[in-house]
This record gives C-alpha cells, sequence and structure tokens, in this order.
C-alpha cells in the first residue's frame, strides 16, 4: 500500500475527528476539500551552511497565551485509538526516537533533527510533569507500525516527561513530505507520565508545523527526493490541518543541513 493510498483513506478517518473544531466552516467550503489536486508550483531546492527561521506567533515561556489549536491524531496515532498501541509498550519513554525499541533496533535515516517544546498553561504557567507523546513519518513519508515498509517498526515514537519549567526534547531525523500533507509531527499532552503509558486520557492532541524554507533546504538533500513533489502539491494555505493559520504551531529553527537542525515551539494547552 502506497502513502498516498494510506493518506486518503486517513482524510476520511479524520473528517469526523475534524467535524466540530475550529475549520469545520472551512470543511464545509467546498474546495477546500480538494487537498491534492491543486497544480504543482515550482520548487528550488539548496543546500545552505546554516538556517534560522522565527515563527511570528512564538510567545516566550512563562507569558500567557492562546492555547493550540486542537487537531486530528490522523490514521496512524500508535496509541491503541485505531489499531497498535505504542504507549503500553516497554521502552516508549525515551528522548531519541531514531530507533526502533523491542525486538527490532532499526534506525530511521535523515537529517538529524531535535525537537524542543516548552509547555505551558493558558496563565503562563510551566506544565511540570506533564508527558507527551511525540511521533512523525520517516524519510519516505511512512509511519511506523503501519506503513508496509515499517509495519514492524516503532521508531519514530517517543514519550518524554516535562521537567519544573515544561520543558522536554526528543533527538530525531526531518520528516518527509507524503502527498496531501505539509510537513509536520503529531503530538499528545497527557496530564502524567503514568496516565500517557496506560494510553489514558490526553489533555490534547495537536500538531507542529515546520517552516518552508527549512523544509526546502532538507528536501535538496539525498532520501528527500519524492518529498519535493508532495510539499509542492500542499502549501500551507491548503494543508488540512495547517491552513487556516499555524500561530501557535510553526516551529521556530536553528541549525543546517550538515550538523543538524533543531526545532523549537512554547506552546500552552487548556488548563
Amino acid at each position: 500500500m502506497s502513502m498516498t493510498d494510506n493518506h486518503d483513506r486517513g482524510l476520511q478517518f479524520d473528517l469526523a475527528t475534524l467535524i466540530g473544531r475550529r475549520r469545520a466552516l472551512s470543511l464545509l467550503g467546498g474546495a477546500g476539500l480538494t487537498l491534492v489536486a491543486c497544480a504543482p508550483s515550482t520548487t528550488t531546492s539548496s543546500t545552505p551552511t546554516s538556517n534560522s527561521t522565527s515563527a511570528a506567533g512564538t510567545t516566550a515561556a512563562g507569558s500567557p497565551m492562546e492555547a493550540i489549536p486542537e487537531e486530528t491524531a490522523g490514521p496512524f496515532p500508535g496509541d491503541g485509538s485505531n489499531g497498535p498501541n505504542a504507549l503500553t509498550q516497554s521502552g516508549i519513554v525515551r528522548s531519541d526516537i531514531r530507533s526502533s525499541f523491542g525486538s527490532s533496533t532499526r534506525t530511521a535515516e535523515g537529517v538529524p533533527l531535535t525537537i524542543e517544546l516548552t509547555v505551558q498553561k493558558e496563565d503562563g504557567t510551566p506544565y511540570a510533569g506533564a508527558a507527551l507523546y511525540l511521533w512523525h513519518c520517516d524519510i519516505n513519508g511512512d509511519y511506523s507500525m503501519y506503513s508496509d515498509r515499517v509495519k514492524n517498526e516503532n521508531f519514530l515514537r517517543g514519550v518524554q516527561e516535562a521537567d519544573s519549567s515544561g520543558k522536554l526534547k526528543f533527538v530525531s531525523v526531518f520528516p518527509g513530505a507524503y502527498a496531501g500533507r505539509w510537513p509536520h509531527a503529531h503530538f499528545e499532552v497527557y496530564p502524567s507520565l503514568a496516565e500517557a503509558t496506560k494510553a489514558g486520557d490526553d489533555v490534547t492532541t495537536s500538531q507542529l508545523a515546520f517552516p518552508e524554507a527549512t523544509c526546502k533546504e532538507v528536501y535538496g538533500t539525498a532520501g528527500y527526493t519524492q518529498s519535493v513533489q508532495n510539499m509542492s502539491r500542499t502549501p500551507l494555505a491548503r494543508d488540512m490541518v495547517f491552513r487556516d493559520g499555524t500561530e501557535h504551531q510553526m516551529a521556530t529553527m536553528s541549525g543546517n543541513v550538515q550538523s543538524g537542525y533543531t526545532a523549537s515551539l512554547t506552546f500552552a494547552v487548556k488548563s
């Protein structure tokens, strides 16, 4: 099964989740339902020596801010809500999510990426002790535990507990772009590590977006060839999740393709 087929299935799966959330009206807007039928735009790849991209909506930790939008977990969550469950497996609590754990030790390939997140409440206080489950696709746009090529893997999935400042970090690789979606990472926030590792009730489910400039730099390197075309066909303005804005979801980037990138985001969840 190809990622395109999986994504088509995922869109149908996601619509019921999205209705009633902040983009319900846009989903009913006719032309908005056409996600991959847009004409490709011209994309130029380059290999820079350095990069630093700031998100306009990023707010410093400790400042009151609006809660991050609730989003769909997609058809490949790995939390037991749509098939296999990674959260209850021994080894899921880890910072380095590049390799599978358990019976497989395969490591995902790609440009190095560190993801640094700060979780706070709407009043600006740190959400100390919150647990965050993060997952994203690999260099080919495949999701471990679901996609045929990596069905027996569980890499690029992990859980971390926020420290007293609400901070946590994952070591990963930059995700590819698959047909129908802008490059992104999924995450769920739980009130505690115990709640996360039993796949209990989460506080919020959302997604992290990556800036276009960084994506173009990464996708100009070996292994990401297909991502160039996929990203050009679904710009941010037409992405099913991000088309109504990324003020609270766009990562701030630093680094380069040689040494790797760091994606940072401070966000709030409903108290």
